[in-house]
C-alpha cells in the first residue's frame, strides 16, 4: 500500500491504540507509539505523532501526558469507566433471560469498551458457566421485534409454548394474537405486557415466544391499557403469574416494614395496630404464588380480608399438611 494511504489511516490507528492499550496504569511511551505504528506498516516521526495526539484531544479524546522517564501518554476517561463496566457485566452474566452463548458474546462486547488491560478484570468476574439460564437462544431478537411492534403500533403473532419434563418444547395449540404495550423485567425474567382478545391486559414470558410476526393490524387501546402503569401492575402480579385482582388486607409484624416498603414501593401507608404490628392494604392479583409468599413469613403475617383469600389460603395449607401426615 502506498506510503500516503497509510499515513492517512494513522489517526484511526492511534485512537484504537490509546483505547485499547492505555489507561491510567498502563501509559505508552513515545517509543511504544511508533513500534505500534510501524508493526501497521505507517512509518511516522515523533513530531507528527505528536501533532496527532493534539489533533485527538481537540476532538474530544482525554488523553493525559506523563512527564519524567516513566511517563508517557494514555486515555485517561472513557464513555464508560471500569466501575461501570463491571456493573453490566454482572447484570448480563446474572440474568436468566440470556443464554449462556449470548451472555458471553455480550461480555466480550462490553470488555472492547475497557483497555485490554481493565478488560481481563471485567473476564475474571464471568461465572456464567453452571447458572440457571434460558434455553431460547431467540429471546435475544424476540425483544428486539417486539420493540419494533410498538414503535410501529402494530399487533404481533406468535406461537407460545412450555417446558415438558421430557425437557422438549410442548407448543399450545395454535397462533396467539396480541398488543404489546412494554417489556417489563421481573425475577430474572423478561415479560411482553400486552392485550389479548381473551384475557385483556396479560403477559407472556418473553423466552416462551417463538415466530413473532408483526401483522400490521393497529394495536387495541383500551382504557385499561391507556391507564396502565408497569409500576403498579409489577407490584399487583406476584412471580408475574396470572389471577383475578383482590384488594386485600394483611396484618404484619413491625419486623416485616421493610420487607413490605421493599416489595410494595415508599409510598406504602403502614397503619399501626397495638405495639408490635401493622395493617396494610394493597392491591393484589391473587395466585399461588401470592400466598406462598405469605406463607413463607409464618406467623408474621395474617390475610385478614377477603375472606374468599382467606378461604383459600387456609384450604392451600391444608391440602399441603396431607402430604406431611
Amino acid at each position: 500500500m502506498p506510503k500516503s494511504e497509510n499515513q492517512k489511516k494513522k489517526l484511526l490507528l492511534l485512537k484504537a491504540f490509546f483505547e485499547r492499550e492505555t489507561d491510567e496504569n498502563h501509559p505508552a511511551s513515545m517509543a511504544d507509539i511508533l513500534e505500534y505504528l510501524a508493526a501497521q506498516d505507517v512509518h511516522a516521526e515523533r513530531k507528527s505523532v505528536y501533532s496527532d495526539i493534539q489533533t485527538l484531544q481537540e476532538c474530544g479524546m482525554d488523553i493525559v501526558a506523563l512527564r519524567g522517564k516513566t511517563g508517557g501518554y494514555y486515555l485517561a476517561s472513557r464513555e464508560f469507566e471500569l466501575p461501570e463496566l463491571k456493573l453490566l457485566v454482572d447484570a448480563v452474566q446474572s440474568s436468566k433471560f440470556l443464554t449462556d452463548r449470548k451472555s458471553l458474546a455480550l461480555i466480550r462486547k462490553l470488555e472492547s469498551l475497557a483497555s485490554r488491560h481493565e478488560a481481563s478484570q471485567l473476564r475474571r468476574q464471568v461465572v456464567v458457566r453452571g447458572r440457571v439460564k434460558t434455553m431460547n437462544e431467540s429471546i435475544y431478537y424476540n425483544v428486539d421485534r417486539i420493540h419494533d411492534a410498538i414503535a410501529e403500533n402494530s399487533q404481533i403473532r406468535f406461537r407460545y409454548y412450555d417446558w415438558g419434563v421430557d425437557g422438549q418444547r410442548h407448543y399450545r395449540e395454535g397462533c396467539y394474537v396480541a398488543s404489546p404495550y412494554a417489556l417489563c423485567w421481573d425475577d430474572e425474567n423478561y415479560y411482553l405486557i400486552a392485550h389479548s382478545e381473551r384475557h385483556g391486559i396479560t403477559h407472556y414470558r418473553v423466552d416462551k415466544m417463538d415466530s413473532i410476526i408483526r401483522t400490521g393490524q393497529p394495536r387495541v387501546q383500551t382504557e385499561e391499557s391507556k391507564n396502565l402503569n408497569l409500576a403498579d401492575y409489577a407490584k399487583k402480579v406476584f412471580g408475574m403469574f396470572g389471577g383475578s385482582e383482590l384488594n386485600v388486607r394483611l396484618r404484619f409484624h413491625n419486623s416485616l416494614a421493610g420487607v413490605v416498603i421493599d416489595r410494595f414501593g415508599h409510598d406504602s401507608m403502614l397503619i399501626p395496630d397495638g405495639p408490635e404490628h401493622f395493617i396494610f392494604r394493597t392491591s393484589v392479583v391473587d395466585s399461588p404464588l401470592f400466598l406462598g409468599w405469605v406463607a413463607g413469613f409464618g406467623q408474621k403475617v395474617q390475610i385478614l380480608s377477603p375472606q374468599s383469600l382467606v378461604d383459600e389460603y387456609r384450604a392451600m395449607l391444608a391440602d399441603t399438611l396431607t402430604l406431611y401426615p
